[in-house]
């Protein structure tokens, strides 16, 4: 199987190269969607050798360089996608990890969880994030009867098989519950796989109204909602590109 690791990039400029340079010892083909970055990272970007970047010119937000990245993985006939975020929270030596329980498991999809096992040095994640984490990743489980410990971890494995059958168009942060509530309409298979909880920088902004956490969460509840209402409404899918 040929597999892809993707990385969703905006503002980065003091983290992407050293979180690169892990990544490179992992995975053959990367992919950067460099989402619209006002700092340094194209720079930096452009003095790595053998990564793909696809620039958006504006910031379009965390779920549309994700879907950019998905795009890019049928497009080009990968078997697989890993994708890692690259505020350095993720550690770049357990895609090996993902790519093996995704083989081993037969799953769509293998998230990262942060809540499934205590690390040794685990962060202790912010409380409002723990708190809003939890609230939603419950209420996708009562909803949808899926068994998440950890919504939001962006460290996951793809079979892009399941990629072409999703129909995204969240692009914010808000993305992987339209992700969880179309692998549960599609009976996708899910598993996860316990990662460290590290939390780098607490004082990082979610951008806008989503800083306040009431609004954040009503946000997530929304696009679940509307998420629900759509597969809903709409016919079984068929394989198509995002």
């Amino acid at each position: 199987m040929r597999w892809l690791t993707a990385l969703p990039v905006f503002n980065e400029q003091n983290e992407v190269g050293k979180v690169l340079a892990e990544v490179s010892r992992y995975s053959a083909d990367i992919l950067v969607v460099d989402d619209g970055s006002t700092d340094d990272t194209p720079a930096v970007l452009r003095s790595i050798p053998r990564i793909r970047v696809i620039r958006h010119e504006q910031n379009r937000g965390y779920g549309a360089a994700l879907h950019t990245a998905f795009r890019y993985a049928i497009e080009q006939r990968f078997d697989g996608l890993v994708t890692v975020d690259c505020d350095g929270q993720h550690e770049p030596c357990r895609i090996p990890e993902f790519i093996a329980a995704c083989r081993r498991s037969g799953a769509d999809i293998v998230s990262g969880s942060r809540y499934l096992e205590v690390f040794p040095h685990d962060s202790a994640p912010p409380a409002e994030r723990r708190r809003i984490n939890q609230i939603i990743t419950d209420e996708l489980n009562a909803r949808l009867g899926l068994h998440l410990t950890d919504a939001f971890c962006g460290f996951k494995a793809y079979r892009v098989s399941a990629l072409r059958k999703l129909r995204l168009s969240e692009p914010g942060y808000a993305m992987p519950l339209e992700v969880w509530v179309q692998a549960a309409h599609l009976r996708l298979k899910v598993i996860e796989l316990p990662v460290p909880l590290i939390y780098l920088d607490e004082r990082r902004s979610f951008g806008g109204a989503l800083d306040d956490a009431a609004q954040r969460l009503a946000h997530y509840r929304h696009v679940l909602q509307e998420a629900l209402a759509a597969v809903e409404r709409a016919e079984p899918c068929k394989d198509a590109a995002p």
